[in-house]
């Protein structure tokens, strides 16, 4: 029997020129908390992160003001607790003094297989599929949200 998880990507596109641009410093200085609040929140899974202990060094769409974030959770109820019920809210509020408006899907979630993690690619091609063809069990949103598919 294979049971699911739910991965999830979000983009962001800085107003800063890099991630070392002081108007990004705020935001920075506080990656590693939420960064922490995200791994002891309950039914979180894994987060994708690079030598600094976060993804902001990876550039996957060779764009050095667009920025990454990749984590697996339980279920979309505990991504959506810790994304709107704790202190991530106070700064997803703020996000106007560090990010442009994206313009176009800068977040998506797709189920997968448990113990199974997505790439860099798989995200963003999955966001990518929710920009152009709307929300699916393919790629979706906290708006129109698909439950995990049958157990095998």
């Amino acid at each position: 029997m294979t049971g699911y998880q739910l991965a999830e990507i979000n983009i962001a596109r800085m107003k800063g020129v890099n991630i070392l641009d002081s108007i990004m410093q705020e935001f920075v200085d506080n990656l590693d908390h939420i960064n922490a609040l995200a791994e002891s929140s309950e039914g979180f899974i894994w987060r994708l992160n690079d030598d600094s202990n976060n993804a902001t060094q990876l550039n996957p769409y060779n764009d050095e003001q667009v920025i990454v974030n990749i984590s697996v959770w339980k279920d979309v109820e505990s991504l959506s607790d810790f994304v709107y019920r704790t202190m991530h809210t106070d700064f997803l509020k703020r996000r106007s003094e560090w990010f442009q408006k994206f313009g176009q899907a800068y977040f998506a979630m797709w189920w997968i297989e448990s113990n199974d993690y997505p790439t860099v690619a798989e995200a963003t091609h999955r966001l990518q599929h929710l920009q152009d063809h709307g929300p699916s069990l393919y790629a979706f949103n906290f708006r129109e949200k698909y439950e995990a598919p049958e157990n095998k």
